[in-house]
């Protein structure tokens, strides 16, 4: 039988991943799922905060999420906010917590 304090724990540290998640979800995220609006290199470099040349950069690069069609590139805001999201890095406190969970899984 697993010891009550280590179901308790294990539960404490799911609700603090869930809030945390939550914490850094952007508000009216499931609306800017639905409203996806196709945007020019423009309009993708003032999004990212770039010059075209930078992001005519990265799309040869394979990094920029593009879409091309005669002659043209097209990028959906969503993917490129995905895209701004991936190079994220993780608080300190989040860190702590991966490890925590790490070395518990290792042990057990």
């Amino acid at each position: 039988m697993n010891n009550p304090f280590e179901v308790i724990e294990a539960r404490l540290n799911n609700i603090e991943t869930l809030l945390l998640d939550i914490k850094h979800t952007p508000k009216g995220e499931s609306q800017q799922a639905e409203t996806d609006e196709l945007l020019t290199v423009q309009d993708a470099a003032k999004l990212l905060s770039l010059t075209v040349p930078t992001v005519y950069g990265l799309i040869s690069k394979g990094e920029l999420p593009v879409m091309k069609r005669s002659k043209r590139c097209y990028f959906s805001k969503v993917e490129l906010i995905d895209y701004l999201k991936q190079g994220r890095r993780k608080t300190l406190a989040e860190t702590a917590i991966e490890a925590e969970r790490y070395c518990k899984t290792k042990k057990g």
